[in-house]
């Protein structure tokens, strides 16, 4: 489903917004994600365990993704609406990976601070979205 541009415009180190099912009574509300392509199709980001978005996701189980062109380039984005799985494997490293990507100094004291919380694979979770429909301009 994603086309060689879609790919290209994912594989930069830009953010992603989600947006999951929101808690009962709110208003769905995107939230800035690091995020990577899969060699799948999909898109991969990583939460804690105990954030309320896992819960939200595991109980249903859906998601948009919308990844836009920076400012002063020309017009483009891509939004994902996709299915969603939860993984208790694979996070660590995905977390270590996106803070290489992300990060202009991730050895910094306070990076690796932020890290440390990541360091327990029990501690968070591999989100996958798994594309149902992709638009994009």
């Amino acid at each position: 489903m994603l086309s060689d541009d879609d790919r290209a415009l994912l594989d930069r180190p830009l953010h992603g917004l989600l947006t999951i099912p929101p808690a009962p009574g709110r208003l769905p509300a995107p939230r800035p994600v690091w995020f990577e392509a899969t060699p799948e199709g999909g898109v991969q980001l990583f939460s804690l365990a105990s954030s309320p978005k896992i819960r939200r996701l595991e109980a249903d189980p859906r998601a948009t993704f919308v990844v836009v062109r920076p400012t002063g380039e020309t017009e483009g984005w891509v939004s994902i609406e996709a299915d969603v799985t939860v993984h208790h494997d694979g996070a660590k490293e995905l977390a270590d990976r996106l803070a290489q990507r992300y990060w202009d100094d991730p050895d910094s004291a306070e990076h690796r601070a932020t890290a440390a919380e990541w360091a327990d694979e029990a501690d968070i979770r591999r989100i996958v979205l798994h594309p149902r429909r992709v638009t994009r301009v």
